[in-house]
């Protein structure tokens, strides 16, 4: 037994070293067949033979090293450290002397770290003289704390903040407050005017004791004892507002109900935010959104328990359980590493077999033999580095971004100096210090809530908008002085562009985003540029990035989504476009690279990366009604305008929110002011000699911007008045967009040219337009409402002058306006002839009614008095359609081609002789003469979908993936002009040239009762359908119908009744073509079916009511006299006169009163539609006051306090 024992303590001496010499010794012990032997030999001989057994094997443990004479293992880490760890001294043997330049050397000189690793905090030299004297080398440096281990700025010196772990820094801190502030009793400074307001600014509630008076309240609740002021959403908002906690006390329990990116803690008595369920931290009650997470993914370098947990590799099959189910131990842990092995850094034993290990750092390849590095900062987890992340090999380090200092943990990284809250608080501009506490109060002339705002650092000016106004003020920052940047637009939203010395707003009204130079004195409003203008539905706020040549902004239109482009409007796309209710506030945090947005509807705040991407949304009971937010380093601020409150949390997870900002007032704009904010970086624009505008674009560049009514010169540099009057319009569902050929001197555009980009009021699918050079009058259909509209259109918008037709089940196919005359020319799919209707939308004839299939196109010419049409079926795309030409009368009616297959976008050459179409069948342009003779394809192309002519270019649009606008000069190759994402439907050009020449229709409707008709020898004069001409100029009611009925379009007779009431009951439909608009611009359905019933009551049926100066009467037809048309003749001149005169009055008395109700209804009609585009100022008006203001609060004060 004794060979046994001594056996075992050589065993144990052996495991003692290392359990890896330990399976190596019993596997030489079972080699060598000691089993047979062990016996007969000694027992110090069987201890030195184990021992030398287990030296000449040993096998260090991964990050040991073995001595030179194998008696032991040291750590890499002792290694060269200046202290000897093996017996033989080899541990500190052939140790660098000298240290690389970018290398620190410790004291005893035999060991070099980083650089970076000098005054971390952590010592890596022995001797630690990496962390002496550190306060000589951080920048900065002002005061010494932590043994002199650590050094802070000035800036970090009674800032609020613990920075040194001995709390020195905020140690016999005592703030010094101006003349204008008071001093809190817990050392805070506040406006003076802030005072015995009845509203505690100060920590401890000191600005309210002592007041000779007690605060007059403008809320309508106050603290029972200590009389604070009080609003009722703080009444049990979770705050203690009042000394006594009484607004706190006797809360009914509310019924749970978390939110969509919310979670409900299994306890039901509480909704965390998603992203607080399983991120390590206990957010419930009952812990339980730490439950249930899933298994955990250990570190590559560490051993995964199948119970979940996380082993170092040393712990694994060493003969103890560590993991709680022993998956680390047993198995294959008998089976050592092979002498051999491919693993490239390391290898251990497993239950499962041998396994290769990595170092803290690496991972293995999918070979499962070869480590390689990780990267820490590939998908960092939230907090690894605040700032920016640097990879390093088996490791990582975090940097700050200039003007921030990193803090002693090493991954956060601190400002210096301290940065401001700007806030609007109802009509008043606060700054409040976000280390200090200070509040400080800047002068502000507004009359209404200030809703956006922001600054301009280096003139140190705060420029904002007011509800209702239309004007951009500012207020100074240290001057305490306002003034005015500019009047005469509407701005819903302003951002400062610093870096360009620009600003920009949002008009909400007009849907553009626009900018001004800024300015030390006033600027006139026609300076402004505007910057974007298509397809913007209904902007709300907007967020510039300057540093980066982008703006942001949120859309709450139709279609709600968060965008962006460079600020000088290209490279616009939709950056997220899922996971929004109503996006409000937007920031940009440059140092995340990311987006942020408040969201009311969703009770949230959202964020995504610059691109779009990784879209987080941050759902607390404190985001239910987020206004404005601005984000600061690793913080978020959000103001409450329904809570009336302005607060701060971790931007990333939501958590450390506090209260910063609470007052009576409700707060809206938020920002934050720092100097590091908009550091005077080199910008593009000061190399860059715009004549007008320089504004800035993506990838550090500019350009030029010219003020509306002027283009950009070739050298893009120069902005001039057009020099060609040539301009195209392209119709979009919603816009109408004006380009003067002039600018198609830079092509292959990724963007629109310049151009002016005109909102279309009241319309909800805009699909065929034309235009009168002459009377500046465009008119369009809306498929939407099935109505043809008339607008007069100037470069500061469209103004609508009402609806001329509007159908009922039925839609308008074909469109054309005589810009002589301002009769159109339309058809319908339910009324598929050519008919006409007079400009005040009263008459309408049929032209041409026979041998037509369908209308999909009209072109006039009116000096020549032809009208062309395509006559096809409407309903078969492939099959033949033709081309037909008539006198505008029309008279001789002929095919002048028979082979088309979809033809669109017919266009008349200037002289009227050629006629130009796009076959969207065949892919080609075409065009023939009027008489049939001289067919040519022009150019072919896929795609097509219309044409143009101007300037001896043919111009047409192609539709795919994009819009894209192509042209062709003489015998030039063609050229793409520019491409949009934007649906174009149609597209026409217009120039003085195109629309000169005249009719005899010109003048006084060519003595035309009813419809004056140009043609080739002179002019046609029309009635409408239901009257016949009279002496060849006037017009008198047909027979056709029984009295009481009246024909339709197509010549059927039906019941007066049976007209206007909603219902069609033509089989065209016609019964119901019953909108006109009488002079002025005045359109509503009730004018016009009143009108419809004048005519046939007040006028006898003999005569038409028309409205002469807001004045109504009969215009009798011919052979019809009297006020009511009553007589066919006048054979009693004294009775007809005073009979007349008293029943002018009863119509004059009848009309006027339909006349108030309509003007009414159209002016409430125009505000409704402004309104609808005034989402983010009217509607947000709605938001402002649902307390009493401050003026009517007076009003409360004599009232008896309702207490709660």
């Amino acid at each position: 037994m004794g060979g046994w024992v001594c056996l075992c303590l050589a065993l144990l001496a052996s495991y003692l070293q290392g359990k890896r010499n330990t399976q190596c010794l019993f596997f030489y012990i079972k080699k060598k067949n000691f089993s047979v032997t062990v016996k007969s030999l000694s027992c110090s001989l069987l201890f030195q033979l184990v021992v030398s057994a287990g030296s000449s094997l040993m096998k260090c443990p991964l990050g040991t090293k073995p001595c030179k004479d194998k008696s032991d293992c040291v750590r890499y880490n002792h290694v060269c450290d200046g202290e000897v760890d093996c017996k033989d001294g080899s541990d500190e043997e052939d140790c660098l002397s000298e240290c690389e330049s970018d290398q620190f050397q410790c004291a005893h000189g035999k060991k070099c770290i980083e650089m970076d690793q000098v005054c971390d905090g952590v010592p890596q030299c022995q001797d630690r003289s990496d962390e002496l004297d550190c306060a000589k080398r951080m920048e900065g440096c002002a005061h010494q704390c932590d043994d002199k281990s650590r050094c802070i700025p000035s800036s970090f010196l009674c800032d609020g903040e613990r920075d040194c772990a001995d709390g020195s820094d905020e140690a016999t801190c005592e703030q010094e407050c101006s003349t204008a502030e008071f001093r809190c009793s817990s050392g805070q400074c506040v406006s003076a005017s802030v005072r015995c307001d009845g509203h505690p600014d100060c920590w401890d509630s000191s600005d309210e004791e002592g007041c000779t008076k007690a605060p007059v309240c403008t809320t309508k609740h106050h603290c029972p004892q200590s009389k604070e002021c009080l609003v009722q959403e703080w009444i049990c908002d979770g705050d203690q507002d009042c000394k006594d906690g009484s607004d706190e006390k006797d809360c009914p329990v509310a019924p749970l109900s978390c939110g969509d990116f919310q979670w409900m803690c299994k306890s039901k008595s509480k909704c965390v935010p998603a992203v607080w369920r399983c991120d390590g931290m206990k957010d419930c009650d009952d812990g339980s959104d730490e439950d249930e997470c899933g298994m955990v993914t250990c570190p590559p370098h560490e051993f995964q328990c199948g119970s979940q947990e996380c082993l170092n590799v040393a712990l694994v099959c060493n003969g103890i359980t560590n993991c709680a189910d022993g998956s680390d131990e047993g198995g294959s842990c008998q089976k050592n590493c092979a002498d051999d092995t491919r693993c490239s850094q390391g290898c251990y034993s497993t239950p499962q077999g041998p396994h290769c290990h990595c170092a803290a750092g690496y991972k293995l390849k999918e070979d499962g033999w070869t480590c390689v590095d990780v990267n820490e900062c590939e998908g960092q987890a939230p907090g690894v580095c605040s700032h920016l992340c640097i990879n390093t090999p088996g490791s990582y380090q975090c940097d700050c971004h200039p003007g921030f200092i990193m803090e002693a943990g090493g991954h956060q990284c601190k400002i210096t100096g301290e940065p401001f809250l700007l806030t609007s608080v109802q009509t008043e501009l606060y700054l409040y210090g976000l280390r200090s506490k200070s509040l400080d109060v800047l002068s502000s002339s507004a009359k209404k809530a200030v809703l956006s705002l922001d600054y301009d650092w280096r003139d140190q000016k705060v420029f904002w908008v007011s509800v209702d106004t239309e004007t951009i003020r500012w207020s100074s920052m240290d001057q305490k002085t306002t003034g005015i940047l500019i009047k005469g637009v509407r701005a819903d939203s302003v951002a400062v562009d610093w870096l360009g010395r620009n600003l920009y707003w949002i008009d909400g009204v007009n849907s553009q985003i626009v900018a001004v130079r800024l300015a030390k004195t006033s600027v006139k409003s026609l300076d402004k540029s505007i910057i974007l203008d298509e397809d913007l539905d209904q902007p709300r706020s907007l967020a510039l990035l300057p540093q980066k040549g982008l703006m942001f902004w949120t859309e709450i239109g139709n279609v709600v989504k968060i965008e962006r482009a460079g600020m000088d409007g290209s490279e616009r796309r939709a950056v997220v476009n899922s996971s929004l209710g109503w996006p409000g506030g937007i920031a940009v945090d440059l140092i995340s690279e990311r987006v942020y947005w408040t969201d009311e509807r969703l009770m949230a705040i959202g964020s995504s990366t610059l691109d779009g991407g990784d879209v987080k949304i941050l759902q607390m009971k404190e985001t239910t009604n987020p206004f404005s937010l601005a984000v600061f380093n690793e913080m978020l601020y959000w103001s409450d305008a329904k809570k009336r409150v302005v607060q701060a949390a971790n931007k990333i997870s939501g958590k450390n929110r506090q209260i910063l900002l609470k007052r009576p007032g409700q707060p809206f704009a938020v920002k934050i002011i720092h100097p590091i904010l908009q550091m005077d970086t080199d910008s593009p624009c000061k190399k860059t000699d715009c004549s007008h505008m320089c504004v800035l674009a993506p990838r550090r560049r500019a350009a030029c911007k010219c003020p509306s009514g002027l283009l950009l010169a070739e050298d893009g540099l120069t902005c001039s008045s057009q020099v060609s009057p040539t301009f195209l319009l392209l119709l979009s569902p919603s816009t109408v967009t004006k380009i003067y050929l002039q600018s198609r001197q830079a092509v292959e555009l990724k963007g629109w040219p310049e151009h002016l980009a005109l909102q279309i009021p009241n319309i909800n699918e805009a699909t065929i337009m034309d235009y009168s050079l002459q009377e500046n009058t465009l008119v369009l259909t809306d498929d939407g409402t099935t109505s043809l509209n008339s607008f007069k259109m100037k470069d500061s918008g469209l103004i609508s002058q009402g609806q001329l037709v509007k159908l009922l089940d039925d839609t308008i196919t074909a469109m054309a306006l005589d810009w002589v005359t301002l009769n159109m020319y339309w058809s319908s799919n339910k009324q598929p002839r050519l008919q006409v209707t007079s400009k005040t939308g009263a008459y309408t004839a049929v032209i041409i009614k026979d041998g037509i299939s369908g209308v999909g196109g009209i072109a006039l010419h009116p000096p020549s008095g032809t009208v062309c049409f395509t006559n096809l079926d409407l309903q078969d795309a492939n099959s033949k359609a033709a081309i037909e030409c008539a006198h505008m009368d029309g008279a001789q009616e002929r095919v002048v081609w028979k082979d088309a297959v979809q033809p669109a976008s017919l266009v008349f050459s200037n002289n009227g002789d050629t006629i130009y179409w796009v076959d969207m069948g065949m892919g080609t342009i075409n065009s023939v003469h009027i008489n049939g003779s001289g067919y040519k394809t022009l150019e072919t192309a896929d795609s097509l979908s219309a044409m143009a002519l101007g300037e001896n270019a043919l111009i047409w649009m192609t539709v795919s993936d994009m819009t894209r606008l192509w042209y062709k000069e003489d015998q030039q190759q063609k050229k793409l002009w520019f491409e949009v994402g934007t649906q174009v439907v149609s597209l026409k050009t217009f120039s003085k040239s195109s629309h000169s020449g005249s009719s005899q229709c010109a003048k006084n409707n060519g003595d035309c009762q009813h419809l004056c008709l140009t043609a080739p020898a002179g002019r046609t004069c029309k009635c409408a359908h239901d009257h016949m001409v009279v002496k060849g100029t006037n017009c008198t009611p047909q027979e056709s119908c029984s009295p009481g009925s009246r024909p339709c379009l197509d010549q059927t007779c039906l019941p007066v009744a049976k007209f206007c009431d909603g219902h069609a009951d033509c089989s065209d439909h016609s019964d119901e073509n019953c909108v006109y608009a009488l002079g002025g611009g005045i359109d509503n359905e009730l004018m016009n079916l009143e009108t419809e019933q004048c005519s046939q009551e007040r006028c006898s049926g003999n005569g038409l009511c028309v409205e002469t100066k807001g004045v109504a009467s009969c215009e009798c037809s011919e052979g019809f006299s009297g006020a009511t048309c009553q007589d066919k003749a006048a054979k009693n001149m004294q009775g007809p006169i005073i009979y007349g005169a008293a029943g002018l009055c009863a119509v004059v008395v009848v009309i006027a009163i339909i006349m108030v109700v309509i003007k009414k209804k159209s002016a409430a009609s125009r505000d409704n539609a402004e309104t609808a585009k005034e989402m983010s100022m009217t509607d947000l008006q709605s938001k402002v006051e649902t307390i009493p203001s401050t003026q009517t609060a007076q009003a409360d004060v004599e009232k008896p306090e309702v207490t709660p």
